[in-house]
């Protein structure tokens, strides 16, 4: 964690602040360093009341010591510089772990909150997925549908919204493409500017419409672009009326910076050693496959509605969670916008996580006992990725795996 003089002008305050925050994570670290060395317009929308209880919780022994536990492990990620965010654990639409931990932004220097925002990076994925498949339900496209229905003039044949969920296109990652053309780095480029270029140019195909999976942000881009002509909204708009105020995410927006500002409970990315601020560039215009803000009880709220069965019917929840992609064998597999991890005698998960411009986030889901993880972080290090860890923790295994990646 940066010390007070890594912040120019921070008051007294922040400085015992800190103080506080360091002496707690060695606090936590002693009092469980044996347990680290054992393991190391649509519908209406209800929402659920468990959730909203303002009573106080009581936990059992073992919640109580899955907390001890989560603060051994963070207090060591912070103390060693690989973490900087927020977490929330629960199992049943019961929260048993919700801290954060460092700062919102460096300069001026102001610490996260429960309310802090986050980039959720690829971790936006499943909300444009549960976008489309919300107008799918409603009648007003199908999944065999072409591109070219929607976007005229769009050059690659045979793809369909589906193969954009499941990313099975074949088409070419406009980042790379943008990246070798585009010369006015500081400047965001919009969804229409993107597919502008692409029906212009026509960058190669990675390979042929449903050969194989290729994770590709194209994909994504292209389906919020896809709501927009659907809907006659904004990509924003839209998930604000449909999907955020309905389920309650009061912290929770699409943020465009070819259009929008940050907002003061926004956090900022940063990343290497010296702690930097990752500036915007010609890519953070682009919204779909990133660029949705949030908070972790924000997306606690959207995993509870989705559980609940109040945001999507459950056959068509059968469609996001099965597997697409049988091409390489493996316990790993891709839904519509739902990354798959089904191990031999374990349960599935279904998540996703992502990275960009500092940030690293994961959103996972245990459907057996409804265990949900959410980890977000606004320095990049590989904290969010130790999802598995908190995993172990959650079922009394030791702490221990290997971080999982995000492509």
């Amino acid at each position: 964690m940066p010390t007070p003089g890594q912040w120019p002008g921070a008051s007294c305050r922040i400085f015992v602040q800190m103080k506080k925050v360091f002496l707690s994570a060695i606090f936590f670290i002693m009092a469980a360093s044996c347990d680290l060395q054992r393991g190391s317009t649509a519908r209406k929308f209800r929402w659920i009341p468990s959730i909203e209880k303002k009573s106080v919780i009581v936990y059992t022994g073992s919640e109580k010591r899955i907390q001890t536990r989560m603060d051994s492990l963070f207090a060591e990620l912070v103390l060693n510089h690989e973490f900087n965010g927020s977490v929330l654990i629960a199992r049943r639409g019961r929260v048993l772990y919700k801290k954060v931990f460092g700062y919102q932004t460096k300069k001026p220097a102001r610490f996260l909150t429960d309310s802090s925002a986050f980039q959720l990076a690829s971790t936006s994925k499943p909300f444009t997925a549960t976008a489309i498949l919300m107008l799918y339900e409603w009648g007003k496209l199908q999944l065999d549908d072409s591109v070219q229905k929607f976007i005229p003039g769009f050059p690659y044949k045979g793809i369909t919204v589906k193969m954009l969920l499941n990313h099975r296109s074949g088409l070419p990652n406009y980042m790379y493409c943008m990246d070798d053309t585009c010369k006015a780095k500081d400047v965001p480029l919009t969804n229409e500017q993107v597919i502008g270029y692409m029906i212009k140019t026509k960058p190669g195909n990675y390979s042929a419409p449903d050969k194989k999976f290729e994770y590709c942000n194209t994909n994504y881009m292209l389906l919020a672009t896809i709501v927009e002509k659907v809907s006659g909204m904004s990509f924003a708009d839209f998930m604000k009326k449909n999907i955020f105020l309905p389920l309650g995410m009061k912290h929770t927006r699409v943020v465009s910076m070819a259009s929008d500002t940050l907002q003061p409970n926004d956090t900022r990315g940063y990343e290497g050693k010296e702690i930097e601020p990752v500036e915007a560039d010609f890519l953070d215009g682009t919204v779909g496959d990133k660029g949705i803000y949030s908070t972790t009880y924000d997306l606690f709220r959207f995993e509870r509605a989705l559980t609940k069965g109040r945001v999507l019917k459950p056959q068509t929840l059968e469609l996001a969670y099965a597997g697409y992609s049988f091409e390489k064998k493996g316990n790993r597999n891709y839904g519509l916008g739902w990354r798959i991890l089904q191990r031999k005698d374990e349960p599935m998960l279904i998540y996703h996580n992502g990275w960009w411009h500092g940030y690293t986030t994961a959103f996972i889901r245990r459907p057996q006992d409804e265990t949900v993880i959410i980890v977000l972080c606004n320095r990049f290090r590989k904290g969010s990725f130790y999802s598995h860890y908190i995993l172990n923790i959650m079922d009394g295994r030791p702490a221990n795996g290997i971080a999982e990646e995000e492509e």
